[in-house]
């Protein structure tokens, strides 16, 4: 191992550089270089650090734990959920704990930062929803968990504090059959949003779900919808995925009146192939689990707004002789042609 000061290639002997070696997992001696730090004591820090993390020790910074966690994940987990992940812990946990040692994080420390959380307010003074305090409780405990499985630690710090949040919403309200039916006139000038919440209302398939069909997917003749994928936007860029868990690949009967109109709408599509998506929206404003509250045109239609957490499925006496015929209640795709972007995800924040 050694610190000192770099005269090559220019520097000049006013930078100092790091070279350490270390074995990897295979067992293999490596060395390590590490050039242009402005001062010793940031290059010996450096040192320290590298190889607490390339030898696994307890004692590395908790920021460097995260990296290593991270990365042991992305390879295991949809990169939906990585993304979700990634996002809660560099808003809600890195900031906090990053200048400490994994191994010195206590229980007390847990409590401060679970109390900076609920003391958090935006704007308007509210508060993160409960249940979004508890999903960021939760990431904070898997790190603490992997690092008890994986790295030796001798116990999570988490266990000792209660969870803050909880884990259900409060309850929530739901469309009735003719709630639904005076909602759908409002939107029936507007193909694509009326075809979109049919589909939605009648099937029960998850917001992403819908924005993923394509031509091929339906089997008009023997009235059924086929359901083997989800639409997402992840960071920016637009990902046709695997559903959310295997048992969401099924096939779902549809009722005569929707294939119906589902045939309309396919006859209406100019130059569609078999393989293109048919309702081509993005999906963050009816993602089922952004919480925002349903649009004006549910207001308009005369009956209470709903959320896209509004998801139970509701049999209809009518249809349920039709296998998965259900009717999921959903939030405004309306938005995706008609309201501005929200500036936050209101769904992280108390209503």
């Amino acid at each position: 191992m050694a610190v000192y000061k770099d005269k090559w290639n220019g520097y000049g002997g006013d930078k100092w550089r790091v070279a350490c070696y270390y074995t990897n997992w295979e067992g293999v001696r490596k060395k390590h270089e590490k050039r242009g730090f402005d001062t010793k004591k940031e290059a010996l820090a450096y040192e320290r650090e590298f190889l607490a993390k390339v030898s696994r020790d307890i004692n590395m910074g908790f920021g460097t734990f995260l990296d290593i966690y991270l990365g042991d994940l992305r390879p295991q987990i949809k990169q939906s959920t990585m993304a979700s992940k990634e996002n809660i812990i560099e808003k809600h946990i890195r900031p906090y704990f990053q200048n400490k040692n994994l191994s010195e994080i206590n229980s007390t420390d847990i409590l401060q930062w679970q109390n900076e959380m609920l003391g958090k307010r935006d704007e308007n003074g509210r508060g993160y929803a409960p249940t979004y305090l508890r999903s960021v409780n939760n990431q904070l405990n898997a790190v603490f968990n992997h690092a008890v499985k994986y790295y030796d630690l001798p116990k999570n710090p988490c266990l000792t504090n209660k969870k803050m949040g909880k884990s259900k919403a409060k309850e929530m309200l739901f469309w009735t059959k003719d709630e639904y039916m005076r909602f759908s006139e409002t939107v029936k000038d507007k193909p694509v949003s009326y075809y979109a919440f049919q589909i939605l209302y009648w099937t029960g398939m998850r917001c992403g779900e819908m924005l993923a069909l394509t031509k091929e997917d339906f089997d008009l003749e023997q009235r059924t919808v086929r359901i083997n994928k989800t639409y997402q936007v992840i960071k920016g860029k637009e990902y046709i995925t695997t559903p959310k868990t295997e048992k969401s690949i099924r096939v779902v009967d549809l009722p005569d009146f929707l294939c119906d109109e589902m045939q309309d709408y396919f006859d209406s599509l100019y130059k569609v192939d078999d393989r293109s998506r048919l309702f081509a929206v993005d999906t963050g404003c009816c993602d089922e689990h952004t919480g925002k509250s349903c649009t004006n045109e549910g207001g308009n239609a005369g009956h209470h707004r709903i959320e896209t957490h509004a998801v139970g499925e509701i049999f209809l006496p009518d249809y349920s002789r039709y296998k998965g015929c259900a009717c999921r209640h959903i939030e405004g795709l309306y938005r995706c042609h008609h309201q501005s972007e929200q500036s936050h995800d209101p769904s992280v924040y108390a209503s």
